[in-house]
């Protein structure tokens, strides 16, 4: 093997390499039950991305869809959360004020705030102008249906998404399974 070879391959293994170029991939599926998966990936090789992601989905006893067959059940949004102890009322009236779209109270407590991806980063500032500080902030893919599950089928989609969330290109996964608690304990 020429010396060339091996020192383009020691700078690509390091990061080193020039020219160096990453694809932003979204792959679409379903699991078990008919629940719809989202995907979105980070890769400089398509082709080990695909077959990664494809061979999750049949371990689990999943489908790979084509592009566009699960996308349209999710919507972008912004997604601001607020812990228990947050006056409910301030949340919703710095909310309104700052031009967020809905704000849920949850049986825990908490307060979500759902933003226009586009105004996420407007409606979260405002907020903490507000004195409001988020425990957790993000841009997701909000489903626009749910599927709920039994124990069985919540611990069999949960081993699908932990596949597909461990493997190395994988950056976000989105699923729209209600998962009862009693299937968080593999």
């Amino acid at each position: 093997m020429k010396r060339d070879t091996i020192e383009k391959a020691i700078q690509r293994g390091a990061g080193g390499a020039e020219g160096d170029h990453y694809d932003e991939l979204t792959y679409e599926g379903y699991g078990s039950n008919g629940v719809a998966i989202l995907v979105e990936c980070m890769t400089d090789n398509v082709n080990r991305t695909v077959a990664g992601v494809r061979a999750s989905f049949n371990k689990f006893g999943g489908n790979l869809g084509t592009s566009g067959s699960v996308a349209y059940l999710f919507e972008k949004k912004g997604h601001i959360t607020y812990a228990d102890d947050v006056d409910e009322e301030i949340v919703m009236d710095a909310a309104l004020d700052a031009g967020a779209e809905d704000v849920v109270s949850n049986e825990d407590g908490s307060i979500e705030v759902l933003t226009d991806w586009h105004d996420f980063i407007d409606v979260k500032q405002s907020m903490y102008e507000a004195g409001l500080k988020a425990i957790h902030a993000e841009i997701s893919m909000i489903p626009s249906t749910t599927v709920e599950l039994d124990v069985d089928a919540g611990r069999k989609v949960l081993r699908l998404i932990d596949a597909l969330e461990d493997f190395d290109d994988s950056q976000n996964v989105y699923h729209n399974a209600i998962i009862p608690e009693e299937a968080m304990d593999i």
